[in-house]
């Protein structure tokens, strides 16, 4: 009988510890976003909603600065639960939906914020649910400004770049060929090497919104940047279905209106943010060169070559052809 009653106390206490963790409920998120950025303060914007929500000991916790890796990273660990969301870019979201790639890997497709903000609220409906269909739920889209060439000696034209090392992300393959073909020498890295890469030589070309190359200081020793907005950096919070199934109706609420608060949030100040982070760049020793009409038509032939190479390869080709009709019908609009 003793033991019995031993055994019962154990299974007891087995059931009050589960019930425990039940109630301490966590909603972790990484990013590579820099700690006290817009992105990180609006994501803790968000946790307080949630938290208020959700009540009781519910714990919300944001890991800033690439700490918990790269975006690979972050999608793996948010499908092996040690992680809940991420705040990620394309180069995340399309290890999750690979038609994610049309909104930022077709470069000089398109021409302003007004083009790239059409398209995907056209697609928004349909992205958001194979998104739920892999088993994430997107709670705000956002995006990061133009990616510009930052390198340590000036460059204007395609070629003047082909002397260079670039970096390229780890995890992009089909990207790192597409650059050999055409003749550029891609490095791949994760996002937390570049800045060590650049300053010892391992690269000298850096792909990077304004903002980004501020934040982590890059421009100090890639001086140099290329005024053309080569492509738009787009991103999306996105958490997992099993989190989210698990939050309180009240929590879900709160959550899905605190997201398309940010979203909003996001992109009107990351925009802002690109202007005033060239600008600060400037005073401290940065150079813009601009191409000229010549220069510009030689960067248009080379998009011009990519397409049929990112075409089924980097983007699904059905949904290139989708973004490609919506920029139709709206150039056709406006005009």
């Amino acid at each position: 009988m003793k033991i019995l009653g031993k055994l019962a106390m154990l299974l007891l206490g087995g059931v009050l510890a589960m019930n425990v963790l039940a109630a301490d409920k966590q909603l972790r998120i990484g990013t590579l976003a820099p700690k006290n950025s817009l992105y990180h303060r609006q994501l803790m914007e968000l946790g307080e909603a949630w938290r208020t929500a959700q009540g009781g000991s519910a714990k919300y916790l944001v890991y800033p600065d690439g700490s918990q890796g790269g975006e690979t990273d972050m999608v793996r660990r948010m499908r092996i639960g040690q992680l809940q969301g991420g705040l990620l870019s394309v180069v995340g979201l399309r290890e999750i939906e690979p038609s994610i790639a049309a909104l930022q890997n077709m470069p000089l497709m398109f021409k302003n914020w007004e083009e790239v903000d059409y398209v995907r609220e056209k697609m928004r409906p349909g992205m958001e649910k194979k998104f739920l269909d892999k088993g994430f739920v997107v709670l705000a889209w956002g995006d990061a400004g133009w990616v510009r060439f930052f390198s340590k000696e000036a460059a204007v034209r395609p070629d003047d770049f082909k002397k260079m090392k670039f970096f390229a992300w780890g995890s992009e393959i089909e990207q790192q060929e597409i650059m050999k073909s055409l003749g550029y020498t891609p490095v791949p890295l994760e996002t937390g090497d570049i800045l060590p890469a650049i300053q010892t030589g391992m690269i000298n070309a850096v792909p990077s919104t304004p903002y980004f190359a501020l934040a982590t200081q890059i421009y100090t020793t890639a001086s140099n940047m290329l005024d053309l907005n080569w492509a738009p950096i787009v991103g999306a919070l996105v958490i997992t279905k099993k989190a989210w199934d698990e939050l309180t109706p009240e929590g879900q609420v709160a959550v899905r209106e605190a997201g398309a608060k940010a979203g909003v949030q996001l992109r009107a100040k990351a925009r802002q943010e690109v202007d005033e982070a060239v600008e600060a760049m400037k005073k401290r020793g940065l150079t813009v060169n601009k191409p000229n009409a010549e220069q510009a038509k030689e960067w248009n032939d080379l998009a011009d070559k990519l397409y049929p190479r990112i075409r089924g390869k980097m983007v699904p080709a059905d949904t290139f052809d989708e973004v490609v009709g919506h920029l139709k019908a709206y150039r056709a609009g406006k005009k």
